[in-house]
């Protein structure tokens, strides 16, 4: 099998190239990190992720790693295969980009906070901090007004149909929406809707049930 991921289940990285996958309906095989033993600074991983940090992914001789630019390149690459996640108009991916990129710099920003916060940390027996949640979820706030205006006048935030725009939500939605956090969702009725739709989507379900 030419297609590996490296990473662990809980991971929201790991997870965003999942969903990917699925969506591209791609076979490939998971090889779990035991990042408990540190696994993922060993030197051998290290070659596949001088960061030390999941995921790494390989597809044949190319090795990669960040999630964002695995799932651009099987998007690229695969764009025959299952679900189109791209634009090949330039000006309409354009817009898809800006969008990828709201995504990483605004809402993953916070939403990663909170979601170490309200749904790892309990899982690992550590306490919440209330103050990190409170300043994190205004935060959200604010971005979440940006999205409702968005999702107001488009179906999904890049364009008309679901691309890894919206993809890339994903794996922190998943863990927010078994928090408190999910009320500012809910309090929005386009990001709501958006949100519930594309959670419901077979290749999430399917990757995030692994």
């Amino acid at each position: 099998m030419a297609i590996k991921l490296y990473g662990v289940l809980v991971s929201t990285n790991a997870l965003r190239v999942m969903a990917c996958l699925a969506e591209k309906d791609l076979d490939y095989e998971f090889v779990n990190i035991d990042m408990r033993n540190k696994e993922h600074k060993s030197p051998a991983f290290l070659s596949r992720n001088p960061f030390g940090q999941v995921p790494a992914f390989e597809d044949g001789d190319l090795k990669l790693f960040e999630s964002r630019a695995i799932t651009q390149y099987l998007a690229h690459t695969y764009s025959d295969k299952g679900t189109n996640l791209i634009i090949h108009d330039p000006k309409k991916m354009a817009i898809v980009g800006v969008w990828i990129e709201v995504e990483s710099q605004k809402f993953d920003q916070v939403g990663s906070k909170l979601a170490w916060e309200l749904a790892y940390k309990p899982m690992f027996g550590m306490t919440v901090d209330e103050a990190v949640v409170e300043e994190n979820e205004k935060k959200l706030e604010q971005v979440l007004d940006v999205y409702e205006a968005r999702l107001s006048e488009s179906k999904y935030l890049g364009s008309d149909c679901f691309t890894l725009a919206d993809l890339h939500h994903l794996p922190v939605l998943k863990y927010l929406f078994g928090t408190k956090t999910k009320r500012l969702f809910d309090a929005r009725p386009h990001v709501s809707a958006w949100a519930a739709e594309i959670m419901s989507r077979p290749a999430w379900v399917k990757a995030s049930s692994t």
